[in-house]
Parts: C-alpha cells; structure tokens; sequence
C-alpha cells in the first residue's frame, strides 16, 4: 500500500529520520559526516529553515527542522541526493543510500519540541557512543554541544532553544543541561515516534479510555500533536490543496500569477525583472512571491529565476507578501480570472 502524502505548511516544525538501505552505513568517516552537515548548513540557509536538534549515526540521521519557504520535501531531496551521489563516486558505489521514504512527523511545539529536541540529542548515550552527558558534550556529531556552548555551529538555532528555558543565557544553558540529563531515565520513547492515535492521545491506556468513552478523537501516523492539532493541520492541508487544484483549473502558474497581480497595480510585468528595488516594486515581488509558494506551492528556485532575485532573497519576499493587506485581496482575484 502506498504511503500518505506528506504534511507540510510554511513555519512548521518537522522530525525528519533518515535511515540508510538495509541498515546499511550512510557515514564511514569524519569527512563524510562534515559534507552531510556542509550541505545541512548551505540548505538551511539558502531556504530559510531552522534546525534546532540534530544526530548523526553511522546509519541513521535524526532532524528536527521548521520548514522555510521552500517545502520540506524539496529541501529534503536537494539534501539526500547530492550527499548519495557524492558518497557513491567517493566508495565507487552504486545503487540507493537511503530508504526510499524517510520518516518525517509534522510536530506541535507545545509540549514536543523541548521532549523531541531532548530525545534526539540523547540519541548517541541510548546507543553507547557516548556513556555519559560528559562524553555527549563532546559528541562533534548531534547539536547538544552546540546548546551548551561547548561547539560551534552557526546553523543551528540554539538561541531559539534557550530562549524557552531563561532569558539569561547561563541560566538557560543549565537549565537545558539539567532537562536533557533527565531524560536518559526514560529510554526509547515509542510515544514520540509510535502510532498516530497512541502518539496523539498519549499512549495505550489514554487509547483505551477513549475506545471506552466512544469519543471522537483526530489521529494521523504523520502528525505528533493533540487531537485538536491533528484536526487542525489536516484541515489546513485540504485547505491547500483545494487552493492549489482551484489555481490548476484556472491555467493560473507564475507567469500569469505575475501578469495579474501587476495588472492590479497598473504595472508592466517586465519591470519585475529589472535590478530595480524601489519599494512600490518590491511591494509586488513580495506579493507574487507569497501567492507563488503559499497557493501555487512552487519552488524558491523558480520564484527567484521569474523575478530575476536570488533564491535568499525569496524568502524575504515571502514575508513582505505575507503581511502584506492586499494580499487577500488579490488572491481572491485569481479565481475570478478565467
């Protein structure tokens, strides 16, 4: 049976698990662990995306990301195939790295991003690389040491992490040391990484008791998060796609996008490609660039190649158009546009 379609939504925050094939090795040195996280680190910021944990074993990968502009499954296939090939020529190997689908489950931050960032960094102790919080500090391989200060990864967002613990970093750092000490006591936690219902309703007895109480409760294998979060995204998701299937059917893609948002505006669209940054220009490639990514679901790549701007500036103009308050207003336009 086919797997579901994946989950994505601008800002959301994502556990990624990447496993190589039959349990094979994806890493075989300290050269091929620094170009995996190189690529990590061009990607992340050429897209936007913030990681905020992170592990490499020698056959698996765990990531927790909040998607950028570009959807997490284009920022993913730009990640894994450059590594493959490169690993490939490297061994003078062939064939598939990874498995075919990696896992990724579409996250609520409250409560399971301080519980996922804890899990994922406790990764190498679960699994005897590291025996203690010591020798995990010291870990050049997964980000704990990064939040504690003892390694430097500028692409890794751990000031966001210790932000949620103290507003004063030394407090925050121990207070985060402290939380992730903790966790070793509770081992494998199948309730991060299990089921949709028992992941959602908080494991077996919370499933049980909702069988016995005939409640309707909202579950999806994709998502991690309460049962009113599931209905939420489930919903946004159908939402978006109903936008996007509407756009199809109008003929409407990124040529024509442009061509109507700058006919609102009384403007030749071939200004847009112009090395022009007047605001009122700016203004619309902020628009065109919202209404391209958020409705028509279309690469960064490609809204930066039809408003000759870099793939960077892309999500800026996202932002810009975002916030923008003709933005809804134009949308409506385009599915008034036969």
């Amino acid at each position: 049976m086919p797997g579901k379609s994946r989950i994505d939504a601008s800002g959301a925050v994502h556990h990624v698990i990447i496993r190589g094939i039959e349990r094979s090795s994806i890493f075989k040195n300290s050269k091929d662990y620094e170009n995996f996280i190189s690529r990590l680190a061009l990607f992340l910021s050429e897209t936007s995306t913030s990681c905020y944990a992170w592990a490499l074993m020698k056959n698996h990968v765990h990531l927790l990301l909040r998607s950028g502009y570009v959807p997490l499954a284009s920022f993913m296939r730009r990640l894994l195939t450059g590594y493959a090939q490169q690993f490939n020529r490297r061994y003078n190997r062939s064939g598939h790295l990874f498995q075919n689908r990696y896992k990724s489950f579409l996250c609520e931050e409250d409560p399971y991003l301080l519980e996922l960032i804890r899990y994922i960094h406790l990764n190498p102790i679960r699994v005897g690389i590291a025996k203690d919080m010591s020798e995990l500090e010291k870990f050049p391989w997964c980000g704990h040491g990064v939040i504690t200060g003892m390694k430097k990864r500028e692409w890794q967002d751990s000031s966001y992490v210790l932000s949620i613990f103290h507003e004063k970093q030394a407090v925050a750092i121990q207070a985060y040391y402290s939380f992730a000490e903790k966790g070793i006591a509770f081992g494998k936690r199948p309730d991060l990484i299990g089921g949709g219902l028992i992941r959602s309703a908080g494991g077996w007895v919370a499933v049980q008791d909702l069988r016995k109480s005939k409640e309707v409760f909202a579950s999806d294998e994709r998502i991690l998060g309460s049962s009113a979060f599931v209905a939420s995204v489930l919903g946004q998701a159908n939402e978006d796609y109903e936008k996007k299937t509407i756009a199809a059917l109008h003929g409407i893609d990124l040529v024509r996008l442009a061509a109507i948002v700058c006919d609102c505006f009384d403007l030749n669209p071939a200004i847009l490609k112009s090395p022009s940054k007047q605001s009122h220009i700016a203004r619309i490639r902020g628009i065109i660039s919202y209404i391209a990514f958020d409705t028509l679901r279309l690469r960064g790549v490609d809204i930066a190649r039809q408003l000759n701007v870099t793939p960077a500036a892309v999500s800026k103009l996202v932002a810009k158009g975002r916030a923008d308050p003709s933005t809804e207003g134009i949308e409506k336009i385009l599915y008034e546009k036969q």
